[in-house]
């Protein structure tokens, strides 16, 4: 494999894989909403799945970086030759599918229509699909996770946990899901199948949220709060403007266990995540 078309080049998990489809001496085209120079090895098209530029009439992979759902229903009509897709999907296909909060729900539904939607396409004309699942992903600064938490932090100083947040986590780098789809891409063994990409270390959701403020400079304090006072200061919080999108079913998953195997990555490509050891460039700060 030697060309590929990257879409979501310029996001958190896709400027990675582009580094490294560079330095592996690959020919690529990267599409972005924001126009930007071409570098060595990159040439940036300008465009987004509703004004699709025009695109190279034939590549040996395409890459998707972005957001699942919209990617499958292009591939539907797309024209370009190619036959080997690797595409990121999340572990929210599992997570949120019985949630309460209906719009999350609504989530899991469009990533397993998705899924479904390009494996049937990639059988129907012979492309080889291959489907990654993400957990928590964390390491440019960029993620709505845990470099929002960090954020937070060091505008109040502190942060605040509800007591028994220790449902067990696996944050993965970004830079560990770049090497996946790259080592994926030319085995047979990917084809047709989804894989969880969880990171290297199982750690308390409470520890996680530890580590991270730990690393920041000066080091920040977490706090564990009763319940009732959590769920009085997120009020307080939300009328303000901040943590709106923290739901009351985000805040019931902190107490539980959101674990997945790492195995059959293993075996396939070779999948071999880094345990969780951040540091404050990883969240946004310098």
């Amino acid at each position: 494999m030697t060309s590929a078309l990257v879409f979501g080049g310029s996001g958190q998990i896709g400027a990675a894989l582009l580094e490294r489809l560079r330095g592996a001496g690959w020919n690529v085209h990267a599409l972005s909403r924001q126009p930007r120079d071409d570098t060595t090895g990159v040439r940036w098209l300008h465009g987004d799945f509703a004004h699709m530029p025009p695109l190279p009439d034939a590549v040996d992979a395409i890459f998707s970086c972005g957001p699942l759902d919209q990617f499958a229903r292009w591939h539907v009509q797309a024209g370009i030759r190619c036959p080997r897709v690797v595409a990121f999907g999340s572990t929210s296909v599992h997570v949120k599918q019985d949630s309460g909060d209906a719009g999350e729900r609504d989530v899991a539904r469009r990533l397993r229509e998705a899924e479904a939607l390009l494996f049937a396409v990639g059988q129907e004309r012979g492309v080889a699909a291959t489907v990654l699942r993400p957990t928590l992903v964390y390491g440019a600064g960029r993620d709505a996770t845990l470099t929002r938490i960090a954020r937070m932090a060091r505008r109040f100083g502190r942060f605040a946990l509800p007591g028994g947040a220790d449902g067990l986590r696996q944050p993965v780098h970004v830079e560990d899901l770049a090497d996946a789809a790259l080592a994926a891409a030319p085995l047979p063994a990917t084809h047709g199948r989804a894989y969880d990409l969880p990171g290297g270390e199982t750690l308390p959701y409470r520890e996680m949220i530890r580590r991270v403020l730990a690393c920041q400079s000066p080091p920040l304090r977490l706090h564990a709060l009763p319940m009732p006072l959590f769920r009085a200061l997120l009020a307080a919080a939300r009328a303000r403007g901040i943590a709106r999108d923290l739901t009351d079913d985000a805040i019931a998953r902190m107490r539980d266990d959101l674990t997945f195997d790492a195995e059959p990555a293993r075996r396939d490509f070779g999948y071999a995540p880094r345990a969780f050891a951040p540091d404050a460039r990883m969240f946004g700060e310098s």
